[in-house]
């Protein structure tokens, strides 16, 4: 597994106000391939730290290259952009969206929440995914069924997805 962006065409930053390497180790310790590689500091003070402090992590989340960046207080993250995490079963949707709300994060609708430095999940188990893609019917079923959701319930998809 890559965990810095060494080789990477193509890397997500992520703005943080200051709290970057507390937010990879968190990601890190939830997701499975998921990483934290290296840290840089400051070589200078900078509008929002000094020298020194950390600047930049580089880290992995389910095996994309990411950046994190202390750049302070000037960009909140948005729901416009958000990690969406395909889930087998019940217990793994539990297990991620729990471990984000539950770690200071905030429930949305619809598979959404958004964890304590704001920025957006999507935890997405597939049967909704491959519901959604059969179309017709099973898809306006599930689709409809996951409108009334927060955490999405595994079995009320599949049940929505039989009819």
């Amino acid at each position: 597994m890559e965990t810095t962006r060494k080789g990477a065409k193509n890397t997500i930053c992520l703005w943080y106000d200051k709290d970057a390497e507390t937010a990879a180790r968190f990601y890190a310790r939830i997701f499975p391939d998921s990483a934290v590689g290296a840290v840089h500091r400051a070589p200078a003070d900078y509008p929002s730290g000094k020298a020194g402090d950390v600047l930049t992590v580089e880290f992995t989340v389910c095996g994309v290259p990411c950046l994190g960046l202390n750049g302070g207080p000037a960009f909140k993250q948005s729901g416009a952009f958000s990690f969406q995490i395909a889930t087998d079963d019940q217990e793994e949707t539990d297990r991620y969206w729990s471990a984000i709300v539950d770690g200071g994060g905030q429930a949305n609708a619809c598979g959404w929440c958004r964890d304590r430095w704001g920025v957006s999940w999507q935890i997405t188990p597939r049967v909704l995914t491959q519901a959604i893609a059969a179309g017709g019917d099973e898809a306006r079923r599930a689709f409809t069924a996951m409108m009334g959701m927060t955490k999405i319930d595994v079995a009320a998809i599949e049940a929505a997805r039989r009819g």
